[in-house]
C-alpha cells in the first residue's frame, strides 16, 4: 500500500471537453491533474481504507466497486451475501462530469477485487487509478468493451440501453465466479432472476412502441437516447446541441431557435429534461416547456436513490413517459413507489 499512497500524492480531476478536431462526435477526458500535495495526514487515510478493504476480501467476502451506482446496484443483486459493494458516483443531485477524486476513492478502486464502469470515456479517470495500482487478480468491467461499442461511440449513458445491464450482469456472475468457484451456481441463479425482473420494463418499453411510435420530443443531452430510442419516439432536439449541453460548450444560436420553437410551435409532446446538468440555458429551455403546456420528465444520469433498484428506476421512466404522452403528466422528479 505505500506504493499506492505515493502515488496518491496528486488528486485526480474529471473534466469534459469536446473534441475539436472530430465534430459529432463526444469524447470524455480525464486529465491527470497536480493539485498540490496532499497531506500526511489524507495519505494515510487511504492506506487505511485500502489495507480495510483488503482485510475485508481476505476474510472471504468480494470487494466490488460499480463506479456508478447502477452497476453497483446490479453487482449486490448478482453477488448477494458473498460481495461488498461500494458504489463512487451517487448523488443524483450533483453533475457526474465534475466528479473529483479523492484519496479515499483512490483506495477503494486500488483494493477491489472487481470493478464494474461504463467505459466511452464516461469514467477514464478510473482507468487512470487502476493502472496506477496494478493487481493481475482484480476483474475488470467495462460496459462498452463489453458491448463491443468503439471509442467513437456519441452517447456514452449506456445504462439506459437495454441490451447492457443483461450483458453487465452476466459478466459479473463469470467474474464473481472466477472470484469465488464454490458459489457459481448462486451467482448465476441471481442472473436469471435478475434477467426476469426486467421483463415488466422490457414489456412497457414493447407497449410503448406498439402504441406510440414516433413521438416527437425534446431533450436537452442524450442522457436517455437509448432507451428513447428503444420505445420509438422521434427525438426532435438537434444533437449538436445535446453534445454541447454534455460537453458544457455553447450551442450554436440556430441550434437554441429551433429548439426555442419545438415548445412554442408545439412540435413536441414531452420535454425529456436532465435533472443533473442545469444551468440558465437548460433552465430557459425547462420554463418555455411549462408555458407551452409541455409535460416533463426528469432523466438522471446517477440512479435515484433510496427506493429504487436499477430496473425499477428504468420502469419508472418510461412509465413518466407514457403519462406525458397518454395525460400531459409532469414527471420532474422521480418518486420510488413505497
Amino acid at each position: 500500500m505505500k506504493k499506492i499512497a505515493a502515488r496518491l500524492c496528486n488528486s485526480v480531476q474529471h473534466r469534459a471537453s469536446w473534441s475539436s478536431g472530430q465534430p459529432d462526435r463526444f469524447v470524455w477526458r480525464a486529465a491527470l491533474k497536480p493539485i498540490g500535495s496532499l497531506s500526511a495526514a489524507l495519505v494515510l487515510l487511504a492506506v487505511h481504507q485500502g489495507s480495510a478493504m483488503a482485510a475485508s476480501a481476505a476474510a472471504g467476502v468480494i470487494n466490488a466497486i460499480g463506479v456508478e451506482n447502477e452497476y453497483a446496484d446490479v453487482i449486490a443483486q448478482i453477488g448477494g451475501k458473498y460481495v461488498q459493494v461500494s458504489a463512487i458516483e451517487t448523488d443524483p443531485n450533483t453533475d457526474p462530469h465534475t466528479f473529483e477524486v479523492n484519496p479515499k476513492v483512490a483506495a477503494q478502486l486500488a483494493s477491489a477485487d472487481l470493478i464494474v464502469k461504463n467505459g466511452v470515456g464516461y469514467d477514464a479517470w478510473a482507468d487512470k487509478i487502476i493502472a496506477a495500482a496494478p493487481n493481475n487478480k482484480r476483474k475488470v468491467i467495462d460496459a462498452q468493451h463489453l458491448l463491443g461499442l468503439p471509442d467513437s461511440t456519441p452517447n456514452p449513458h449506456l445504462w439506459y440501453d437495454p441490451k447492457t445491464m443483461p450483458a453487465v450482469a452476466k459478466a459479473v456472475a463469470a467474474d464473481l465466479s472466477a472470484l469465488n468457484p464454490a458459489q457459481a451456481a448462486y451467482f448465476q441463479a441471481n442472473v436469471k432472476k435478475f434477467d426476469a425482473s426486467l421483463k415488466p420494463w422490457l414489456a412497457a418499453i414493447a407497449s410503448f412502441k406498439a402504441h406510440y411510435a414516433q413521438t416527437p420530443v425534446a431533450v436537452t443531452e442524450p442522457v436517455a437516447n437509448y432507451m428513447l430510442e428503444a420505445v420509438g419516439t422521434d427525438i426532435a432536439t438537434p444533437f449538436s446541441l445535446q453534445a454541447a449541453i454534455m460537453n458544457g460548450t455553447d450551442p450554436s444560436p440556430q441550434d437554441v431557435t429551433k429548439q426555442n420553437s419545438l415548445f412554442t410551435d408545439h412540435k413536441v409532446k414531452v420535454f425529456v429534461y436532465n435533472q443533473q446538468v442545469t444551468d440558465a440555458l437548460t433552465q430557459s429551455f425547462l420554463n418555455l416547456a411549462r408555458k407551452n403546456g409541455i409535460p416533463v420528465v426528469g432523466v438522471y444520469e446517477t440512479m435515484p436513490t433510496p427506493g429504487f433498484t436499477y430496473q425499477s428506476w428504468m420502469l419508472a421512466e418510461v412509465n413518466a413517459l407514457e403519462k406525458a404522452v397518454t395525460s400531459k403528466v409532469s414527471t420532474e422528479t422521480l418518486q420510488a413507489v413505497q
